[in-house]
């Protein structure tokens, strides 16, 4: 016999039921995309100016796996009891053929309002949407703790039998990579500059960078002889383009100190300004020690942090040191100048020398390259992708990927580009020619 449908009391309060489960699905779904997706650093920001649903939204997703558990577990609830309720209604109104019509009605009904519309609005504006279920759902959370707790400790058990380790603390992307990711994402669709994409992760990854990998190498730093004449000390500091010099003795190893222009033309105006300030006295000029002049030399690790090196600098009220190995040996020196040209770029005044453009093309399109040039630098200025981790710079990485000493005129194809040396002095590459293949 057929079942007879009856719109009867039942009937309407059994679709009210499922109906209100249907908003609660929604209600979780949404939640679950707004806390998810909203960025902690504008819920930070909305925090601090009095927003309490903002707070809320940054305390409950402080345990994240507490919270998505809490909230799945409420949307499967809510989702299974609906779809039984369904059930028994459409069944009850059509016979057997009622599963099926409730299991496509209540499929197109959770698809539609209960996960794509809610998920949709919530990844649109998430944190407001945040901010606005966060009281529900920390009351939530609250009341399926302990579920939710028994549920984590089964999870883990499961997961450590395959010999897989969770850690909750840990975050899927450190908080540097997660800001470095969405620059280089935002430069890649045209929203940030390319300047600005250098100086913020030029700022991000000096603690990620040492000193060895910036300093001038102790074959290029002038030095004063302190056993050279008072006289030829003056020139080569009125000749310089530097305003401080170290100075050594006997050997460019052994530095004993670092002569600051000002204070040795301070000195010279002393000597002339004592003996009456007359031609004579100009003669007093060859008296100058210059041991008395030169301050004590600040010595680093070639290994110190570019990070930990600035604030040294700061801390210090310095902007000159001199870099040395796990020997003591003098490797070069580093300046707050070098630092700050990581983040800023080439810092230049008028006392520079006049330089070509490190980066030249020539009239078939290659690029002709100096082999002191670091990779980091190539890479920032043409967007290419050279791998620093065996040199700092493009001589060195060539030398290694040819385990050799090249001449002029030999050719190399590595990591996707050609090189070929085009100068060599001695045993140091000079010039390049590099070109993508």
């Amino acid at each position: 016999m057929e079942p007879t449908t009856t719109f009867d009391t039942a009937f309407w309060i059994t679709a009210g039921v499922i109906f209100f489960l249907l908003m609660m699905s929604a209600f979780f779904s949404g939640s679950e995309t707004a806390l998810t997706a909203a960025s902690r650093g504008k819920l930070r920001a909305q925090a601090d100016k009095g927003s309490r649903g903002a707070q809320r939204a940054l305390n409950i997703t402080e345990d994240s796996e507490r919270l998505i558990g809490s909230v799945l577990l409420g949307n499967n609830l809510v989702n299974i009891l609906s779809t039984s309720l369904a059930t028994a209604l459409f069944t009850r109104a059509f016979g057997e053929g009622g599963v099926a019509i409730a299991t496509l009605v209540m499929t197109l009904l959770v698809l539609i309002f209960a996960e794509v519309l809610p998920k949709t609005y919530a990844i649109t504006r998430p944190e407001d949407a945040a901010a606005t279920v966060a009281s529900p759902i920390s009351l939530i959370v609250t009341l399926f703790s302990p579920i939710v707790s028994a549920v984590r400790v089964l999870v883990r058990g499961v997961l450590r039998l395959f010999g897989v380790e969770t850690d909750p603390d840990s975050q899927v992307l450190a908080v540097r990579e997660e800001i470095a990711g969405a620059i280089q994402l935002g430069h890649s669709e045209g929203i940030v500059e390319k300047e600005d994409r250098d100086r913020i992760l030029g700022a991000l990854d000096l603690s990620d960078r040492v000193v060895e990998e910036i300093m001038l190498h102790r074959s290029g730093i002038e030095m004063i002889n302190a056993d050279d004449a008072p006289t030829d000390i003056l020139t080569q500091c009125l000749e310089s383009n530097h305003t401080r010099l170290p100075v050594f003795k006997d050997e460019p190893e052994n530095i004993i100190g670092v002569v600051h222009a000002k204070d040795l033309f301070r000195a010279m105006y002393n000597r002339v300004s004592e003996a009456g300030n007359t031609p004579e006295s100009l003669e007093h000029l060859t008296d100058i020690v210059i041991d008395e002049v030169a301050k004590e030399p600040y010595f680093v690790p070639e290994t110190t942090s570019l990070d930990d090196q600035m604030r040294e600098f700061l801390r210090r009220h310095a902007h000159f040191a001199l870099v040395v190995d796990e020997y003591g040996s003098l490797q070069g020196l580093i300046t707050l100048e070098d630092i700050l040209e990581e983040i800023v770029g080439e810092i230049t005044d008028e006392f520079d020398e006049d330089t070509d453009h490190p980066i030249r093309k020539s009239e078939d399109g290659q690029f002709l390259i100096e082999g002191a040039m670091t990779i980091r630098d190539l890479n920032r200025a043409t967007d290419w992708s050279l791998p620093d981790d065996e040199a700092n710079t493009i001589a060195g990485l060539v030398i290694h990927e040819a385990q050799m000493i090249p001449t002029v005129g030999q050719v190399f194809s590595f990591h996707g580009f050609r090189f070929e040396v085009t100068g060599r002095e001695a045993n140091r590459i000079t010039n390049l020619k590099i070109r993508p293949l």
